[in-house]
Order: structure tokens, then C-alpha cells, then sequence
């Protein structure tokens, strides 16, 4: 540091090399590296001194070396549980080279223990603590802990993230956030521990002055509301709503948006209209179980309340697809329920249907129950080093489950393997063709970005023709029934074949890690972790 000015390096820790997330065969497909850049850090890059130089590296998009780390006076990392190992990586390697670190982001917030070895750990909402952390940094600190009250970040206040730090040919999209929070109480989710109940929302402008600021800088394309629930204050949205719907008009619709909400968004008409008119093309639903007994069991009643397929129908009705979760492992579900998500999986016609095993993650309801029960794994809250188990599809049940462990595993196999199978795939992408209504505004999209659409085609001709994974077959006379049945519905339809590139392949992984570990359990040579004291 000179005269107060600081050069600061950001490093986003990686993510699991095999995880259903990363979608890694897509990218290369698409001529990207990684899904999507660090929010988070720009976000915070954003609030520090105008007069800072501040870098950027996304260790998912690039590599970190030393001479990146000694030209720095601090770096700033840190991230999600699935980042934790590398994580910890960078702390190690910073304290190697004398340049401190400073670490925040969703895990370090939940198990600060296990980043003691930081110089800083800057824990809850940026907004919220950050200028207690500078101010102790300029007036010369360099070891400190500093912790937000919880819920009570103004995100009104949150300014432009630092889009600018990203090369936006490195990713599938990019992500902005307009809500934090979600009204609903899920047991085995940690978003209300970690930003509440009561969404808070930015306001109309701000939204807008970001996608500006995209738009400037030449972004076209995919970006993502990263909001856990979209919808979780309805209000907000339904006022925000139609100044993005101005917006992309007035802009030629320059973006083509997805986002996360619960399933009552299918009950709601005029919202969905909304979304559909904004240029929303896809929705990430939390569907769990289509047992009634596990959903009420787990705090999830609102998916109780409706039929869940015909509420899936209501959305694809709006021209917006839909990607699921489905969740294995709850100790109500029965031995019938690898037939019963796969049925609905298969009665709703969701291809992209994420399937993965119950985890407990820390500081959530679930986590609490299974202490107190004594179920609870010592090494619940640890990421798996080893990137082959690491990722929830392949890495949970880090408890004492009551149905046979090894039982949860086959069905959960079951699941994956009926599901992913190529017939099954391709099947639902016609079925979803099918219902898809392609009258709304948000099917300006698809004469948006041609080229680009043209480029990833030729690819995706030759991922599925002559790849070692190549379905020809099937991807072939999927498009033949899409150009002669609902040719509008053509790109949404390669969009979702292209999932399948990547998809396919990690389903056979998923399958060849699970029958490792049932494997495992039968012969006796899984060891049984050790359990937390009850409270």
C-alpha cells in the first residue's frame, strides 16, 4: 500500500470438477468456460475505494499463481460449501506468501471455524459489515473477525456490481440479484438462516441501472435473476416487473432471463404473463417429493396445496420451461419412492429433473433436529476434498438415515438412472415441446443472438452425431417432430438437447459413484462416521 491505495486480488475459490451444476460439456460446447461468474465478488468489489485497483480471477475460468498473489496487498475470497476445499486452499497458499486474506460468502458464514487460519473473516452481508472491515484495514489492522447483524443489510443501498471486472466470453450467462430471503420454511434449506424471511428487494431503478450498465459494457444474452425465490415477495415483483417488461422492449430484448421461484408461481395468472412478457424463457422449482407426508414432514406444505404436474403445465403454458429438484433420503418417504419421483418427473415432463441426496447443511432446521437426535454426522458440515464425491448427487445422507442406507442409495440410483436414460430424456423434451405456449413476448427471443444460435447448433450437431456420447439417433428425429409438429419451439428445444450433453455423461458417473458406495455399505467397508453430542 502507498498513500492509502491498495491493490486488492479477488480470487472465486473452484467449484467440484464433477458436479450436475457445472455443466461442463455445455460450456465447452457453447465456447465458455465455466456457467456463471462470481456475483458476490463483484458485488463487494463494487463497495471498495473508488481508488483501489481491484482484479478479478475466477479460479472456475482460470488459473491463480503466485505472482497473481504477490502483487496484491490483500486478497478476497471465499464462497459455498462446495468451494470450501479450495478455499482453504487459497488461505494456505496466501499465509505461504505473507499476503493477507480475507475470506466471506455463504460457508464461511455458517462454519467460521473452519477458516480460523484468515487473516479476516468478514461474515453476514457485505452491505452490512464491510465499511467496519476497511476502516479497521486503513487504519492499519491486518488480523480481525467481523460479523453482521443478521437480516439487516439494506440492499437498497447495494451499488452496481463490477461487471466490468468479468470477461463475459468466459460464461453461459451472467447474474444479477434483485431479492434476498424467501418467506417460506423449508427444514432442510439454509436461506432463511442466512438472509430471512422477509425479502428484501432492490428497488425498480436500481435493477434497471444494472442492466444498463450490462448493456453498455455489450452484454447480449443469458442473464439470471440469482434470487432463491423471486417470487417470495410478490409485491415487489409484481411492481418491478413491468419496468422490465419497458425496458427490454424499449432495448429490442437484448437479455433472455431464468430465475428460481417456489411452485406457487404456477398459481398466479397475471404474475406468470408478467414474466413471460419480460423475456423470463426458464424457472428453477424446488419440488422435492411428490409424497404429501414428506413434504409436510419437511416444512415444504406449499407444495401440498396444488397438483404439482398441473402446476408445472400452468408454467409451461407461460412459454417458460421448467428445471426441478427433487431431493432422496428424508426419513418419511417410502420404499416406493424412486417409482414416485420418476413418474412425476415423467407426468410433469421435466427433462433437467436435479436429483440429489438428502445433506444436512449447517446452522438449518434439519441440522438442529438431527443433533438433538443424535443422527447427526461429526463431519457434517465438511467438504469432500476428493472432487469424485463432492457434489450432492454423489455426497450427503451425512447422518443416520432410518431406512437402510444402502436401500436409499438403490432407489436414489433408480431414480437417476431411469431418468437420465437417453429414450426418457428425449422423450420429455418433445412432451415439453408440446405444451410449450409460444405466443408470448418472450418468444421475441428467438431471433435474438442467430449467430451465436447457429454457432452452438453446428456444435451441438457434432456432440450428438459423432461425440463418443452421441445420441444421434434421438437427437435427429427429436428436431424432425420439433420442425413438422412446433417448429417455434426449436430453440428451447436445442437448448435443452445441449443439457443432455453434458447430463448424459454425469449421469453415468453418478451411477458408477453410487454403486461404489452401496458397494461399500454391503461388504462392510464403508466406515461409519462418528456422531455430535445431543444437545
Amino acid at each position: 500500500m502507498v498513500d492509502g491505495h491498495c491493490r486488492v486480488l479477488l480470487v472465486h475459490p473452484r467449484f467440484n470438477s464433477s458436479s450436475f451444476w457445472n455443466y461442463k460439456a455445455t460450456c465447452e460446447m457453447v465456447g465458455a468456460k465455466y456457467p456463471a461468474p462470481p456475483l458476490g465478488l463483484i458485488t463487494v468489489a463494487s463497495m471498495l475505494p473508488k481508488e483501489w485497483d481491484v482484479r478479478l480471477i475466477d479460479r472456475n475460468a482460470g488459473e491463480l499463481t503466485d505472482d497473481d498473489i504477490l502483487s496484491a496487498d490483500m486478497v478476497m475470497t471465499g464462497g459455498m460449501l462446495p468451494q470450501q476445499a479450495d478455499t482453504l486452499w487459497i488461505i494456505r497458499r496466501c499465509r505461504e506468501l505473507e499476503v493477507p486474506v480475507v475470506v466471506g460468502g455463504p460457508d464461511p458464514m455458517t462454519s467460521p471455524h473452519i477458516y480460523e487460519r484468515a487473516n479476516f473473516l468478514v461474515l453476514g452481508e457485505a452491505e452490512g459489515i464491510l465499511d467496519k472491515f476497511l476502516e479497521a484495514w486503513q487504519a492499519g489492522d491486518r488480523e480481525g473477525r467481523f460479523t453482521a447483524e443478521k437480516f439487516k443489510a439494506d440492499v437498497s443501498t447495494t451499488p452496481i456490481p463490477r461487471f466490468d471486472l468479468l470477461t463475459f466470453k468466459d460464461y453461459v450467462q451472467v447474474g444479477v440479484q434483485f431479492s434476498r430471503g424467501c418467506p417460506f420454511t423449508c427444514e432442510f434449506c439454509d436461506i432463511i438462516e442466512l438472509y430471512g424471511r422477509v425479502p428484501r428487494t432492490k428497488s425498480s431503478a436500481q435493477m434497471l441501472a444494472e442492466l444498463d450498465n450490462l448493456y453498455a459494457l455489450g452484454y447480449r444474452g443469458h442473464v439470471d435473476f440469482v434470487d432463491d425465490n423471486l417470487i417470495g415477495n410478490k409485491k415487489a415483483v409484481k411492481a418491478f416487473l413491468p419496468e422490465l417488461i419497458a425496458w427490454q422492449k424499449a432495448h429490442n430484448y437484448p437479455f433472455e432471463m431464468s430465475t428460481e421461484a417456489s411452485l406457487n408461481l404456477a398459481d398466479d395468472k397475471a404474475l406468470l404473463t408478467m414474466m413471460q412478457e419480460a423475456g423470463f424463457f426458464t424457472v428453477f422449482v424446488g419440488i422435492e417429493s411428490p409424497d404429501p407426508e414428506v413434504l409436510i414432514a419437511t416444512r415444504k406444505k406449499q407444495n401440498t396445496r396444488r397438483d404439482i404436474a398441473k402446476s408445472v403445465h400452468q408454467i409451461y403454458n407461460a412459454g417458460i420451461t421448467v428445471i426441478a429438484g427433487f431431493i432422496v433420503g428424508f426419513d418419511e418417504e417410502s420404499d416406493q419412492v424412486a417409482d414416485e419421483i420418476t413418474a412425476l418427473i415423467e407426468e410433469a415432463a421435466i427433462p433437467v429433473a436435479m436429483t440429489g441426496l438428502l445433506y444436512a447443511l449447517p446452522t438449518t432446521q434439519l441440522t438442529r433436529r438431527l443433533q438433538a437426535e443424535g443422527r447427526l454426522h461429526d463431519d457434517f458440515g465438511l467438504d469432500d476434498p476428493d472432487t469424485l464425491d463432492g457434489d450432492q448427487c454423489t455426497a450427503g445422507l451425512n447422518f443416520e438415515t432410518k431406512r437402510p442406507r444402502a436401500q436409499i442409495l438403490s432407489d436414489f440410483r433408480k431414480v437417476v438412472d431411469r431418468v437420465y436414460a437417453p429414450d426418457a430424456y428425449f422423450g420429455r423434451v418433445k412432451k415439453v415441446a408440446s405444451m410449450l405456449n409460444t405466443s408470448g413476448a418472450n418468444q421475441a427471443l428467438l431471433g435474438a443472438g442467430f449467430g451465436h444460435d447457429l454457432q452452438m447448433f453446428g456444435r451441438l450437431v457434432w456432440s450428438m452425431t459423432f461425440s463418443k456420447h452421441a445420441q444421434r439417433w434421438l437427437f435427429w428425429s427429436t428436431i424432425f417432430w420439433c420442425l413438422t409438429h412446433r417448429p417455434s419451439t426449436l430453440k428451447p428445444v436445442l437448448v435443452m438437447m445441449a443439457l443432455y450433453v453434458h447430463l448424459g455423461p454425469f449421469s453415468r458417473f453418478v451411477l458408477t459413484q453410487i454403486d461404489a458406495q452401496i458397494a461399500a455399505v454391503e461388504d462392510g467397508s464403508w466406515e461409519k462416521p462418528g456422531l455430535v453430542a445431543a444437545e
